[in-house]
């Protein structure tokens, strides 16, 4: 099929490659017009574009526009191609981390002009080229007709990893609670190594602990493994920062717990722990940022830089 890539960062340029390894005809716009051009320049199939007017005209009816940005700038996004002529039957996708409540705003909006909206929740991060994403999809099963051949194609296989979980705010719903949970399961990982580090009388090797534990342990994982991963790489834990941000779906996860009176612990204490993160350095904190960088790529402070320096 082909589409349109808003939004070429970390995962929306390894999305328009996958998509083009599998024979998709990608339009690919940026506000960076240096990405796009070294996008276009690398991939067979795919079609640069310079302003949401370029988008709109690349693409016949009905034209699919798949928007990889901060959610800060969704609206913004959608505005422009509205007034380049985004029209009746046209399909914009979110797959960014908006609030599931702005997306089912958003849906209403466009619905408005016969426009179908997609909300996708997408997990893989800087992996997702090589193994494919987990996708969380909400809309119409119109709108999720029109899209299914690249969601087949970005998946690990067309019929695993994602699904249709809902009507629209579904998707992103389903990946606020996803990153939840993600706080917990790597504040409990972050946790557990601090107190094994803290006992000098045992003397225990962190990196063979995690190496251990991964094979055969109930509490093997991914998490895991990229914690293994940062303890056997010399100097690593030395040179990172306890700073741990939150991206915004760990708090709207806690708020929902609250407005639903729905008993969230774990989840809320994992969130608080990010804050304490940011106060004095923690072991705890550089490994919850080796695992960050590890599966997303994110960016993270140095230690001895600006609000962890001891």
């Amino acid at each position: 099929m082909k589409l349109a890539m808003i939004g070429l960062g970390k995962m929306g340029a390894n999305m328009t490659r996958r998509l083009a390894a599998d024979g998709h005809e990608i339009v690919a716009y940026d506000v960076s017009a240096q990405a796009v051009d070294a996008l276009a320049g690398e991939l067979n199939g795919v079609t640069p574009a310079h302003d949401a007017a370029s988008v709109v005209a690349g693409l016949t009816s009905p034209r699919v526009i798949w928007l990889m940005v901060p959610h800060q700038f969704v609206d913004a996004t959608i505005d422009e191609l509205l007034s380049a002529g985004l029209g009746a039957g046209d399909l914009v996708v979110d797959g960014g981390n908006s609030n599931y409540k702005l997306s089912q705003e958003r849906a209403a909006r466009l619905d408005g002009d016969g426009i179908h909206f997609v909300d996708c929740g997408t997990s893989g991060g800087v992996w997702g080229l090589e193994n494919g994403y987990s996708m969380m999809v909400g809309g119409t099963d119109e709108a999720i007709a029109l899209l299914q051949p690249a969601l087949e194609s970005l998946a690990p296989t067309p019929q695993t990893g994602w699904g249709h979980v809902g009507p629209a705010g579904a998707g992103h719903y389903v990946k606020m609670v996803h990153n939840g949970i993600e706080y917990g399961l790597m504040q409990a990982y972050a946790e557990g190594f601090e107190l094994m580090q803290a006992r000098e009388d045992l003397a225990l090797d962190m990196h063979q602990v995690a190496a251990i534990w991964q094979h055969g342990s109930v509490v093997r994982s991914w998490l895991l493994d990229l914690i293994a991963e940062a303890l056997g790489e010399p100097g690593r834990m030395e040179a990172l920062s306890d700073y741990v941000e939150d991206s915004g779906e760990g708090r709207w996860t806690v708020h929902d717990g609250i407005e639903n009176a729905v008993p969230t612990p774990v989840l809320a204490l994992a969130l608080h722990m990010r804050f304490r993160s940011r106060q004095d350095p923690s072991y705890a904190g550089k490994l919850l940022n080796a695992m960050r960088a590890g599966f997303g790529g994110h960016s993270i402070r140095p230690a001895g830089s600006g609000d962890d320096a001891a």
